[in-house]
């Protein structure tokens, strides 16, 4: 198990439960549209959210931000450790630094010192695309045992410091690299790991590789709080990672809807009866699972494990709750039958 830090009330690590984690995409001077965003995104789930913090009036506005939000914040910041410091003067929850990259050793004391004094967590955050020079060198390119040295070694140098509330991660765009870097890096350390795949693309890829790279690692047990970047609103970041969370078997809140393929046998319109279902069911939070199947083959013999569901017949289908069959009904009837039963739960 992992070490626990606390990012402002969220615990992170030592068995806590997995948090999820965006970042704005607007400027950060700008607090009414930063305060309407990061406002959407916990709505949607976040329960962390970083800002970039490129200049000074940037990290002018942490404090103005702080007042109006309810969720940490974590201050992003590169190559100006002053940012770092004047974050920290604000309230800042958190900051993520890359070590190497903010300076000499008294720049990094000077962080590490004014974070330790107010009980501000450190992640490191490590990218195969700034990877030190003299890594890449040693091992012939980005490696899982390049971004993890590299890891270790900031921390040692935090260390050096009498710093020790620290987050890691070892993020790359290549989904295989970067599993084999976060389980390399949860065998040499317990300090909890923020996971992710970096620049993962847009959704209908950037989906599937942070499935493949964050779902697989938590199914390895390992990671602890967890950010899934698409290039697109941040709030489908939050929708996607709690899809993760349940799939990975960590998160219960909301549907889990099952859905069979369809084939030759299918004579209901399935996918649109899916789609809405979906659709319908989006903000509905009861742990439940939900099936929506096509035929008798795959209703509720199959999906007998499903709290209530719908299997199609010929322009008809049977509702069913825990395998048992409920009544027969119109394909048109049947969806509303289904979210019926739903409220009764």
């Amino acid at each position: 198990m992992t070490k626990r830090l606390f990012v402002g009330q969220v615990p992170v690590g030592g068995g806590a439960p997995v948090s999820i984690q965006s970042m704005c995409n607007t400027k950060t001077h700008d607090v009414e549209a930063t305060v309407a965003q990061i406002r959407a995104l916990e709505d949607a789930g976040c329960e962390i959210i970083r800002v970039a913090v490129p200049d000074t009036a940037a990290a002018e506005a942490v404090d103005k931000l702080k007042a109006r939000i309810s969720i940490p914040l974590i201050a992003d910041i590169h190559f100006n450790y002053k940012l770092a410091l004047m974050c920290a003067e604000r309230g800042i929850d958190a900051i993520r630094i890359n070590p190497g990259n903010i300076g000499g050793e008294d720049r990094v004391k000077a962080v590490a010192e004014a974070c330790r004094r107010r009980g501000i967590p450190i992640r490191v955050g490590v990218n195969g695309g700034s990877l030190e020079r003299e890594l890449r060198a040693k091992y012939g390119g980005v490696t899982a045992e390049a971004l993890v040295e590299s890891a270790l070694g900031h921390v040692k140098l935090l260390n050096k410091f009498d710093f020790d509330d620290i987050c890691l991660s070892v993020k790359c765009s290549d989904v295989p690299l970067t599993m084999a870097a976060y389980r390399l890096l949860s065998e040499r350390t317990e300090y909890p790991l923020h996971l992710g795949v970096t620049e993962a693309g847009t959704p209908s890829m950037g989906m599937v590789k942070s499935a493949m790279g964050i779902g697989g690692l938590l199914c390895f047990g390992i990671g602890d709080t967890i950010r899934v970047t698409l290039t697109a609103d941040p709030v489908e970041e939050i929708y996607a990672a709690k899809k993760i969370l349940r799939a990975a078997g960590l998160r219960k809140q909301g549907v889990n809807l099952i859905a069979c393929p369809t084939c030759g046998r299918t004579r209901i319109d399935l996918i649109a009866l899916a789609e809405e279902a979906e659709r319908r069911l989006a903000d509905c939070d009861k742990p439940i699972t939900v099936a929506v199947m096509g035929c008798a083959v795959n209703g509720p013999g199959e999906a007998a494990a499903a709290d209530i569901g719908i299997a199609g017949g010929d322009g008809e289908g049977l509702l069913f709750r825990k395998g048992e069959i409920l009544c027969k009904l119109p394909q048109d009837q049947l969806l509303d039958a289904l979210m019926a039963e739903i409220e009764k739960v």
